[in-house]
């Protein structure tokens, strides 16, 4: 060992004593070159213990997984693109704050690289939509208690029911087809058969006059529809055609027909907005149809006209108000045939084809409910894509 040392402490160029094998490799040159060997293989083990680069995914952050967190990932991984949609009905797979801006959403690293992890994925709640598992469960922060019942409103964080209950879609600008078929809750069978019979993707309007309306909304938003309200208006020949209990009158002071539309507002929650049943002269009429519009904008509701009067003004009047607003181009069933009603539908498949978008509108007729589900099957396998009504609006908020 003295020898070892004098080794190393001799100064450069002098003679080395050769040892005794002859070989000419000195005990301090092996040890020192045992030392490197170990580190260069220390390192090449960490490096490639794991794949040293993986694919670019949407994960921002890898953290450790806790107990809990491995319960969260777990579920968010098994979620479909529809359903991993935040909500802040529940909370549900979501940590931070409930606001209306990007969170934060656990989930599960792929399978295969590397041991388990949890992993911090930004995700805006705003382009995506409800959790269609919770879409029946109302968002507290978008309810106003009033006397007849919850009221939609804007959260406090800006947050509209027109963004967070509106039913997901691809977002592609591929010919889309939206379709609304009202009149639900007046017959409770009827009611029963059109939910379970229309395609998830086809938006359904409910009567405020109508029974059991907030079980019915439950049971149509957990079947994956988009649901809007529909609202009585006044007819050019008013009262010999009667559109129903608290119609919104061009004779009736602001304050009346504020009075009549917050009851057709309150009688359920988780719609998107609101349309018209009749009205051709309350819409035509710019005193009688501004208030009603300017409380859509405030409470963040969208407006759909089902495009049965020319002279409506709702178009002017929801971008003057901000209300995202959506024009139906037909009614498909004013003719109750299965030839007549198919031939208006392939005329909405060629309208959207020409421009982009088609919408539209019908009532919960037996023949109705049945023709319509039949051509969207047939439509999907032509390319159409249909959407919820809340997808063709014209927001004048998002530009």
């Amino acid at each position: 060992m003295a020898d070892i040392g004098k080794d190393i402490e001799r100064p450069l160029g002098q003679a080395i004593r050769p040892s005794r094998s002859g070989s000419g490799i000195s005990a301090g040159a092996v040890a020192a070159a045992l030392v490197v060997l170990s580190v260069v293989g220390v390192s090449s083990a960490i490096a490639l213990r794991d794949k040293p680069f993986r694919k670019l995914q949407e994960v921002a952050v890898s953290t450790p997984k806790t107990p809990a967190a491995a319960d969260t990932a777990a579920a968010s991984a098994k979620a479909t693109p529809e359903t991993a949609a935040p909500s802040n009905a529940s909370g549900a797979n979501i940590s931070g704050p409930k606001t209306g801006g990007p969170q934060i959403i656990h989930v599960q690293t792929e399978e295969g690289d590397g041991p388990p992890e949890a992993a911090i994925v930004i995700r805006d709640p705003s382009t995506i939509g409800q959790n269609l598992r919770i879409a029946h469960i109302p968002d507290k922060a978008l309810i106003e208690a009033s006397e007849t019942g919850p009221l939609p409103i804007r959260a406090a964080d800006g947050r509209r029911p027109f963004d967070v209950y509106a039913r997901p879609w691809s977002g592609a600008r591929g010919a889309r087809v939206a379709l609304v078929i009202g009149g639900l809750a007046v017959s409770q069978t009827g009611t029963q058969a059109a939910i379970a019979k229309l395609p998830a993707e086809v938006t359904l309007a409910f009567a405020p006059q109508g029974n059991s309306i907030g079980r019915w909304m439950q049971v149509a938003r957990q079947g994956g529809h988009e649901v809007i309200m529909q609202v009585p208006l006044e007819p050019f020949d008013y009262p010999n055609v009667n559109p129903g209990r608290n119609t919104l009158t061009v004779a009736a002071t602001p304050d009346e027909n504020l009075k009549n539309l917050r009851w057709a507002l309150s009688r359920t929650t988780n719609y998107t907005g609101v349309m018209n049943y009749m009205g051709a002269r309350f819409s035509a009429d710019a005193t009688a149809m501004g208030p009603l519009m300017a409380e859509l904008g405030k409470r963040g509701l969208a407006y759909v006209d089902d495009g049965s009067s020319a002279r409506s003004l709702a178009p002017e009047l929801a971008l003057k108000d901000g209300v995202p607003f959506v024009g139906g181009d037909t009614a498909i069933d004013a003719v109750q045939d299965r030839g007549a009603l198919l031939k208006k539908l392939d005329g909405l498949e060629a309208t959207a084809r020409a421009k982009g978008f088609a919408v539209g509108v019908g009532s919960a007729f037996d023949l109705t409910v049945d023709t319509v589900s039949s051509w969207v099957t047939e439509a999907k396998k032509r390319g159409i894509e249909i959407v919820p009504v809340s997808a063709v609006a014209i927001d004048p908020e998002k530009g």
